[in-house]
């Protein structure tokens, strides 16, 4: 894949992912999820604007210089703070609907993961440490994602640790 046509795929690849959140958040009547969708939608708003600048960049000179990525992904302290809230508000119902929210959102970023693995292998110099950084940024939202998964569906684990056993 040419570099236009990566940084193109990349965007795509972007929207759609916000667009998951996007719709999330209009569904979520929880003021603590709909935080989260929020949260995780504008972080992907602000990858597609990285995205559509540094393909400008590419147009005008031919070449990418890496610039800074923000890491936008929440800490599990944010995390926690957020499930404690919508714990203490969320009917079996709102549970089931942002369970699904979660679900559709999971596979997204494993999709969008998956990408920047394939472009990162694909890549060299500046372009290659862009990718990766989104790598590591969605690779994150994957983790943020499956933490709060995790917390909806009462599997015990929190970031892959088991915190309880239900024996």
């Amino acid at each position: 894949m040419n570099m236009e046509s990566g940084l193109k795929t990349a965007m795509t690849v972007e929207m759609k992912i916000r667009d998951i959140y996007a719709a999330a958040f209009e569904k979520c009547s929880d003021a603590a999820g709909r935080r989260f969708f929020a949260m995780m939608r504008d972080d992907e708003q602000y990858h597609h604007d990285y995205l559509g600048m540094r393909l400008k960049e590419w147009e005008q000179s031919g070449d990418i210089q890496y610039q800074e990525i923000k890491m936008n992904v929440p800490t599990g302290q944010q995390i926690q703070a957020c499930i404690q809230d919508v714990q203490k508000a969320m009917t079996v119902e709102d549970r089931g609907v942002i369970q699904q929210m979660l679900s559709n959102a999971l596979k997204g970023e494993v999709l969008t993961s998956e990408f920047y693995e394939k472009m990162v292998s694909d890549s060299d110099g500046q372009v290659k440490k862009m990718f990766a950084r989104f790598l590591e940024i969605e690779n994150g939202h994957i983790a943020a994602v499956q933490a709060e998964l995790d917390y909806v569906m009462n599997t015990g684990y929190w970031f892959d640790f088991k915190e309880f056993d239900m024996e």
